[in-house]
């Protein structure tokens, strides 16, 4: 078990290491090879009525025309040790890990994006509670009920849910529940749940965000869990189970539902991983200051460091989003630490 974790372990920082160099060659190479100078690369620095000298010296000391090997060292080194830029008659510094400085607010973009981190953690941890426990019991139910009303109510529903787009659904419910009924708080900062006074307040706040975002992702895992349960319920081992004389509730719970859920796992650390990385349409629609609605605040104000920084944040949370999964495989099938 530690040599299968020690080589996950170094699987991730090797794969980190490779997303840090995609990552690179997104923003600086792929615009050289598209024909961009290095004052094209700064005015994505210094927003969009600096004018063509100011661009120009911010490209000189940002060393944005510094051959490519050079500006990658430069960047490796800042995310390791931290990183200075001279805009100006100061130094800025920019600690480490520095995932950029933002010239447009003046502050490096790291200690800004772990300040938007608890916003994006409640509302996506709140929503993949809710979204396990509706698709996979709604999953597990059609797969058993099948044919039934419930079966063909469930699908259909999940159907819609996968097919509408959140910020459609996001706006509905807010026209509905907020504006109209007035049993949530409405977009914007009255729905912050950092602005929570309690546990109940903050379930008041979040509440209708959460279900938004988990109708969308519990339609997805309902429709995988039941095409996975239909498969499983027909294995060979389910039959000898039966004939055994094990009751159905253990044979459904210990042994159908144990092996559909594998890829399922697989999936949500991916969902989770990407929604730590900022859960875009959710947060833009109600207006929750988390890394996703910073993510869209940059590419408006055209602030390439905030959006190169979300890009390096939401790469590390998928990373070790994937290392859990490895973990966890390991524990719901010891096969798997062997292969």
């Amino acid at each position: 078990m530690v040599t299968f974790i020690l080589r996950r372990l170094i699987a991730a920082f090797a794969l980190l290491l490779i997303v840090t160099a995609v990552t690179f060659a997104i923003f600086f190479l792929v615009p050289r090879l598209g024909g961009a100078s290095g004052d094209d690369l700064a005015s994505r620095y210094v927003g969009k009525s600096a004018g063509a000298e100011q661009i120009h010296e911010t490209a000189q000391k940002l060393g944005l025309n510094d051959p490519l090997v050079v500006q990658y060292g430069r960047f490796v080194k800042g995310l390791v040790a931290g990183a200075e830029y001279q805009y100006g008659p100061e130094v800025e510094q920019c600690p480490a890990p520095c995932l950029g400085y933002s010239f447009i607010n003046q502050t490096p973009v790291f200690p800004e994006l772990m300040g938007r981190v608890p916003v994006t953690l409640t509302l996506a941890l709140g929503a993949a509670v809710l979204w396990l426990i509706g698709g996979v019991s709604t999953g597990v139910l059609s797969a058993l009920r099948r044919g039934s009303l419930f079966e063909r109510a469930a699908m259909v529903t999940a159907l819609a849910g996968v097919s509408l787009p959140i910020y459609f659904t996001g706006l509905l419910s807010l026209t509905i529940f907020s504006y109209t009924l007035r049993w949530t708080p409405g977009g914007g900062n009255s729905s912050d749940p950092m602005f929570a006074t309690s546990p109940l307040d903050l379930v008041h706040r979040m509440l209708l965000p959460w279900v938004t975002l988990a109708f969308l992702y519990a339609a997805i895992y309902a429709r995988m869990t039941r095409a996975g349960m239909l498969e499983t319920m027909n294995e060979d081992y389910i039959r000898t189970a039966r004939a055994k004389g094990l009751p159905e509730r253990t044979v459904v719970l210990r042994h159908g539902v144990r092996s559909a859920l594998t890829p399922i796992l697989t999936i949500f650390g991916l969902d989770l991983g990407l929604l730590l990385g900022g859960a875009i349409l959710t947060e833009s629609t109600f207006g929750l200051p988390g890394i996703g609605k910073y993510a869209v605040d940059a590419i408006v104000t055209n602030d390439l460091p905030k959006i190169l920084g979300v890009t390096l944040l939401a790469a590390l949370f998928i990373i070790v989003a994937n290392l859990v999964v490895d973990l966890l495989y390991a524990v719901l099938d010891p096969r798997v630490r062997t292969s």
